[in-house]
């Protein structure tokens, strides 16, 4: 990021019933910014959730004596996720900020890290985590086993099911946030299953998915020296629930799952041409005299229903992949459907030949049963999709030139 001017940094803090914290966090903070962040704009946005302890007052009594101390009230106790979409909002609208940082009341983040998370943001990233699980990060020793493996267990079952290895702490509540980043993801995030803690992963998730450069840098994690930690069984629980919904939702919309759908859908239309077909007498006295014509083994019933059964799923095919796998490409203009369909059925000529071949002959070797047929018509299958993969996706539906 190139700086022509100071950035406005706000480090945003959520609280609820943190008053121990909050009255020492503050004047740490301040200190912090003036020691070491004088090339920034530094402010704190304490968001509180009507804390009963007398946090919110606490907090309006430093903002009333320092300029770049703020506080958000908010009315109802709605969750962490909840606390920093508001902080954000607030902090990029109202205070003008071009960088947000999430930050704990609890002194569990160590403050001295934040000039280290500033110069990656100058380098040009997007986004900042404060890392426990790379080179140089730690948790507190004095965990016990349950919870050191209920973090790090849950971060790679978040690595292997998002299929994303790139990221080493997914769950770090220490980050430093462009406006860049807010602007595209933040209403994504209106869900109410994003108002507590799964806001984390699913708003890094979606940071992730857009596109955007993130670091990570290690930090030494220290739990809290007072009040109680608010997370619980509830949070494992939707945690779970979120990641394996969002990476289904992502896997239902891959280009490559859809089209195994379509072929799935297709070889079921193939299969009952192709028994339907092999009974009819007209296309069996068809094949016979095909058969005496040519004097080719693989001309046989099967190979010619098949063949069948096979145009009978490419027109299936055409109308599903049209309309959803490749519906972004998706061609609806009347006067170029009809020739893209004799185009994708022209090259879809291949997968029929295939089948009347590889049916047709594997059955000459093997009889005309019906397991036999069923096995054949498979391996041709198998054949037919590789090619036709690539024929739809580089002919049929290419993607148009911008």
């Amino acid at each position: 990021m190139q700086k022509t001017s100071k950035l406005n940094v706000v480090v945003i803090i959520p609280t609820y019933n943190e008053q121990e914290n909050i009255k020492k966090m503050i004047p740490a903070l301040r200190e912090e910014f003036a020691h070491s962040c004088s090339d920034y704009n530094m402010s704190v946005l304490v968001v509180d959730d009507s804390s009963p302890d007398g946090t919110g007052e606490t907090v309006r009594a430093f903002a009333s004596r320092y300029e770049n101390v703020h506080l958000l009230s908010k009315a109802t106790k709605e969750g962490l996720g909840s606390a920093y979409l508001a902080g954000m909002e607030f902090a990029f609208r109202t205070l003008k900020a071009d960088v947000v940082f999430e930050f704990d009341a609890d002194f569990s983040h160590d403050m001295r890290k934040i000039p280290e998370f500033l110069k990656k943001i100058d380098q040009g990233f997007d986004m900042v985590l404060g890392s426990r699980y790379v080179k140089g990060g730690s948790i507190p020793s004095n965990w016990g086993v349950h919870r050191k493996l209920l973090s790090g267990v849950g971060n790679l079952f978040i690595n292997i099911v998002m299929f994303s290895f790139a990221i080493r702490d997914w769950t770090t509540g220490f980050r430093a946030i462009t406006k860049r980043v807010y602007d595209s993801v933040h209403l994504a995030m209106s869900s109410s299953r994003f108002t507590g803690y799964t806001f984390q992963i699913g708003f890094l998730h979606k940071a992730i998915r857009a596109g955007f450069t993130i670091s990570e840098v290690p930090i030494h994690f220290i739990d809290r020296t007072y009040g109680k930690s608010k997370l619980g069984a509830e949070y494992v629980k939707n945690t779970l629930i979120y990641v394996l919904q969002a990476r289904f939702q992502e896997i239902i919309h891959l280009r490559v799952f859809k089209f195994g759908v379509v072929g799935l859908i297709g070889f079921s239309v193939n299969t009952l041409g192709l028994f339907i077909f092999s009974r009819i007498d007209a296309i069996r006295g068809f094949a016979s005299t095909l058969a005496t014509f040519t004097g080719w083994s693989f001309v046989n019933v099967s190979g010619l229903s098949s063949a069948l059964g096979a145009e009978c799923a490419i027109v299936s095919n055409f109308i599903l992949n049209n309309a959803w796998t490749f519906k972004d490409r998706k061609e609806t203009n009347p006067l170029r459907l009809i020739p893209k369909f004799l185009q994708f059925n022209l090259s879809s000529f291949g997968a029929v030949a295939i089948q009347f071949v590889i049916v047709g002959f594997g059955t000459s070797l093997t009889g005309q049963e019906t397991l036999s047929r069923m096995f054949w018509l498979v391996v041709a299958t198998a054949v037919g999709m590789v090619v036709n993969y690539f024929v739809y996706s580089r002919i049929i539906w290419r993607e148009k030139k911008t």
